[in-house]
């Protein structure tokens, strides 16, 4: 089964759009997705794939999420969100044994509160935090990013404590993911968030800040760009 993907995903693949991809995710040398390689296929046909082959066993799925190819280890990440509702411990534990293959933003995004959030919903979340002070950048990531699946539940401390630790970070990916879940509390409880941002507003980055204001009114907005 595993040959019948990967064939199937070669003959999918379309070569102008490999090539916007290679581009949008970074992989020239020295950037965050060097060497990855993308045939450019798009997500929504990659979900279809991921739902003809759902009944791949998992040690298949682990294979492929070695790959060095993008799409076929989202395929991957997407078969084991389908295998996590049946056997949720296995695939959690799976999953952060693999996080350095779990290797690029959309990666991350698309299977981290899907996974690791929602198993570390009714339980202790320490692995958070040792995410957010590994070295990889993809476990940082997967530290915030997670968290995504407790704002869903009106659930926010766990969300500011990690961002607190990731505030100086110097990965603009990090910027950007704290300030995208800081917004998300925000869609919930403004509030919240502007008790956040009062604290750290004058020394966080500006990318980080610009996400998390982004649906403020233009004269708040204005308020927190200025930190003088």
């Amino acid at each position: 089964m595993l040959s019948k993907i990967k064939k199937e995903l070669k003959q999918l693949s379309n070569k102008k759009q490999k090539e916007i991809l290679q581009r949008f995710f970074k992989t020239g040398k020295g950037d965050y997705g060097e060497g990855d390689i993308f045939l450019g296929i798009k997500v929504p046909v990659q979900r279809k794939v991921a739902k003809k082959y759902s009944n791949l066993p998992i040690e298949d799925c682990v294979k492929l999420l070695q790959s060095k190819i993008h799409e076929q280890r989202l395929i991957a990440l997407f078969i084991l969100i389908e295998k996590y509702k049946e056997k949720p411990k296995n695939v959690f534990d799976l999953y952060l044994k693999n996080t350095t293959r779990i290797n690029n933003w959309d990666l991350v995004d698309l299977s981290a509160p899907n996974i690791v959030g929602d198993y570390l919903l009714d339980k202790d979340r320490d692995v958070l935090y040792k995410l957010a002070k590994s070295k990889l950048l993809w476990n940082k990531r997967i530290s915030i990013v997670a968290t995504f699946k407790f704002i869903r539940n009106n659930e926010f401390k766990d969300t500011l404590k990690i961002a607190s630790i990731l505030l100086n970070d110097k990965h603009d990916l990090i910027h950007k993911s704290v300030g995208w879940m800081l917004r998300e509390v925000g869609k919930r409880d403004q509030d919240v968030e502007e008790k956040f941002l009062k604290k750290h507003y004058k020394t966080m980055p500006r990318t980080m800040l610009r996400y998390a204001i982004e649906r403020f009114s233009e004269s708040k907005r204005r308020f927190y760009m200025n930190k003088n």
